[in-house]
C-alpha cells in the first residue's frame, strides 16, 4: 500500500513539476523539466505508464500553449519528432533503471536534455531557410541562432540546467517516495539502540571486576 502512495505521490509531483515548468519565461529559454520527466519516467514507472503519462502530459501541454499563448498550430508535423526523441529518453531512462547510483541518474538527465537539444537543433538547420545548409550553417543552430531571438547558447545552457536540476528533484523525490516507514524511523532507532549496547558494555564491565 505504501508503495503504491508513493508511485501515485510521484507521479503527481512529475506532472506538477513540469506543468509549471512550462510557464513562457522570456528570461530562461529552454529551461524545462521535460527532458528530465521524460527520462525519470523510464526510470522509476513500469509498463505503460512509463510511456503514455510524460508524452500524454507533454501532448496536452503543447496543445495548450499552442492554442492560448503562441497562437499556432497545435498539430505541426515537428512535434512528431519532439514526441519521438522524448520517446528515446523514456527508453534510455529504463536502460539506465532505478538501481543506479544518483550521480549516475543526473548525468542520465543532462545527458538525455543535450541529445534532445542536438536533435532538435539539427532540425532547424536542416528545416528553417534562415540556415544555410553547411557545415557552418549547422553550427550557427547550435550556437547562436537566427536574429532577432535569444542566442542558441542560452538554450543549450538553460537545457543542460534544467535536465540536470530536475532529474536530481525527481530521483531524490523518487529515493523519499520508495522508502518504508521502517527505513524512515531506522535513523531515530539508532541512538537507542546504541545507547542499550553501551549499557550492555557497562554492566559486563562491573560484573568482569567482581571477578
Amino acid at each position: 500500500m505504501e508503495a503504491v502512495k508513493g508511485k501515485i505521490i510521484l507521479a503527481i509531483l512529475f506532472i506538477v513539476v513540469f506543468a509549471l515548468s512550462r510557464i513562457p519565461n522570456p528570461s530562461l529559454p529552454g529551461f524545462t523539466a521535460a527532458y528530465a520527466l521524460a527520462f525519470c519516467a523510464g526510470v522509476y514507472f513500469r509498463g505503460a505508464l512509463a510511456w503514455w503519462l510524460p508524452l500524454v502530459v507533454m501532448i496536452v501541454t503543447d496543445v495548450g500553449l499552442s492554442v492560448f499563448y503562441y497562437h499556432v498550430n497545435p498539430l505541426r508535423p515537428e512535434l512528431l519528432l519532439n514526441y519521438a526523441i522524448y520517446a528515446s529518453l523514456i527508453a534510455m531512462g529504463k536502460w539506465f533503471g532505478k538501481n543506479a547510483p544518483f550521480w549516475k541518474l543526473v548525468f542520465g538527465g543532462i545527458l538525455g536534455a543535450a541529445i534532445f537539444y542536438l536533435l532538435t537543433n539539427t532540425l532547424s538547420w536542416l528545416t528553417d531557410p534562415g540556415y544555410t545548409k553547411t557545415i557552418s550553417g549547422w553550427i550557427q543552430a547550435l550556437f547562436t541562432g537566427l536574429p532577432g531571438w535569444p542566442s542558441s547558447w542560452e538554450f543549450f545552457r538553460n537545457t543542460l540546467l534544467s535536465g540536470g536540476i530536475f532529474t536530481a528533484l525527481f530521483a531524490g523525490a523518487a529515493k523519499v517516495a520508495e522508502e518504508s516507514p521502517e527505513e524512515k524511523t531506522a535513523g531515530a532507532r539508532e541512538p537507542e539502540h546504541e545507547e542499550t549496547r553501551s549499557e550492555e558494555r557497562r554492566v559486563g564491565k562491573e560484573c568482569r571486576s567482581r571477578w
